[in-house]
């Protein structure tokens, strides 16, 4: 039970079924150099045997448990807060733990600076059993970033908690990803402040949260767009262009092949006309067969352009067809604010991305937003006396060394720019990460059967 004066930080661990890993989460605590520290645990509804062990550390000085009925991450956060007496606060998973040392530098790089908002470290990837499988290293902050799109993890980043609050605190709206969610709030009024020190273990087992993909961008969408909407941003218009080479020009383009239910231009241009945020669509391609069916399926929603053949072989660029068709456009429409150039090929992706990346250029100013993933395989380069590792599995994983993907046929930029430079990967480029399903781009027969295969499913 907590009867000491105000302590300089609250530690609060959320719990839900985490008994394999929990007693070691709370020992990282009771291991800290710096011992000035309440600790709150909250059982969110656990049915294994995590309550046999928190209840060990009811009697503790420091110790606070509390035991509810299953409200989620963002509730339980947010009853932690309410609790907290702290000046600093930080969340640690039950799955996770700290370094030693992980109070001790944080509070110390708050305290020297008032100003800062938040410090969160560099940690370590571990397995179930606590292996270590790499030491994943963030930006420095202070030296190398100007584009704050790579939030702190929401675990294990110390707060001040008059921010916190001032901020309001956790919105319950979303069930997962409080940090994306926080970061936005904080980042956009208050300097931060990274830490580049491995400060606790962020464990990957089959449980973990984040292995739920499609939940967790899309509720990464959600937040975006309530921030767009809190800020009252100026909303965004946005011509969709569709560039369609057609199989007279390349064999390999199907635009009218049957995928599921409906023709593969049918995936893209029926996405496009979900989003909100797209004023016209128009399609570009010199295949008199996808005019045709584009004019009969869908009359006035959609503006066709005849493409100059010339300009769709595989070996030229899209910024020529980009011209033409704002050319085309200007003549009867007003110019857009910008430009989302879709590839049907990628016939998975949804609306959702559509509106993140619309949203992404609001909340970060860029010129360019492209879609992208990760790709964390074992790369080689060829020196010339064979191939050398470029970048290692396991080790040290330098996050300005990260590899990002082009994945999902989704490329927006600001208008005005590409007037002025005429390129459609230049000045400041940000970035959304797609589900696998969404990235799939079909370039293949191979692909053809697996996107028959996904289609099926849809």
């Amino acid at each position: 039970m907590i009867n000491n004066p105000r302590p300089v930080v609250t530690i609060y661990v959320t719990n839900f079924n985490y008994g394999l890993y929990i007693e070691k989460a709370i020992q990282s605590v009771f291991d800290q150099t710096m011992q000035d520290f309440e600790l709150i645990i909250i059982d969110d509804g656990s049915t294994d045997n995590s309550g046999e062990i928190i209840r060990k550390y009811q009697t503790k000085e420091r110790v606070f448990c509390l035991f509810q009925k299953n409200k989620g991450l963002n509730a339980t956060c947010n009853i932690a807060l309410k609790l907290a007496r702290g000046k600093y606060i930080m969340r640690l998973d039950a799955d996770d733990y700290l370094n030693p040392h992980a109070l001790e530098v944080m509070t110390s790089a708050l305290e020297k600076d008032s100003d800062l908002a938040l410090a969160f470290p560099d940690y370590y990837m571990v397995d179930a059993q606590g292996n270590i499988l790499e030491q994943i290293r963030r930006h420095d902050f202070k030296k190398e970033v100007s584009l704050f799109d790579q939030p702190a993890h929401g675990a294990c980043t110390m707060i001040r908690r008059d921010v916190l609050l001032a901020a309001g605190g956790y919105d319950e709206t979303f069930t997962c990803q409080d940090g994306y969610d926080l970061w936005l709030k904080i980042v956009h009024n208050y300097p931060i402040k990274n830490v580049n020190l491995p400060l606790f273990y962020y464990r990957q087992h089959g449980k973990s949260l984040t292995r739920d993909e499609k939940v967790v961008l899309k509720t990464r969408s959600e937040i975006k767009e309530k921030h767009v909407r809190k800020r009252g941003l100026r909303a965004l218009s946005a011509l969709a262009i569709v560039p369609v080479r057609g199989s007279v020009t390349d064999p390999r383009s199907l635009p009218l092949a049957q995928l599921g239910d409906k023709c593969l231009i049918d995936w893209t241009i029926e996405a496009a006309l979900s989003s909100q945020y797209i004023t016209n669509v128009v399609v570009s391609t010199p295949d008199k067969n996808v005019q045709t069916y584009i004019h009969n399926k869908y009359s006035e929603k959609i503006l066709v352009f005849e493409r100059n053949s010339e300009l769709a072989h595989i070996n030229i660029g899209v910024e020529k067809t980009i011209l033409e068709v704002l050319h085309f456009y200007f003549s009867s429409h007003p110019p857009p604010d910008a430009l989302l150039i879709l590839y049907i090929e990628a016939p998975f992706r949804t609306a959702m991305y559509i509106d993140k990346a619309i949203h992404t250029m609001q909340l970060y100013d860029v010129d360019v937003v492209d879609g992208v993933r990760l790709d964390d395989s074992l790369f080689y380069l060829h020196d010339g006396n064979g191939l050398k590792q470029w970048r290692s599995k396991g080790g040290l994983r330098l996050e300005r060394n990260d590899i990002y993907r082009r994945v999902g046929g989704i490329h927006l930029i600001n208008r005005k720019f590409f007037e002025k430079e005429k390129k459609m990967l230049s000045g400041k480029i940000g970035h959304i990460e797609l589900d696998e399903k969404a990235a799939f781009f079909i370039k293949s027969e191979f692909d053809w059967k697996v996107a028959r295969l996904l289609a099926e499913k849809d």
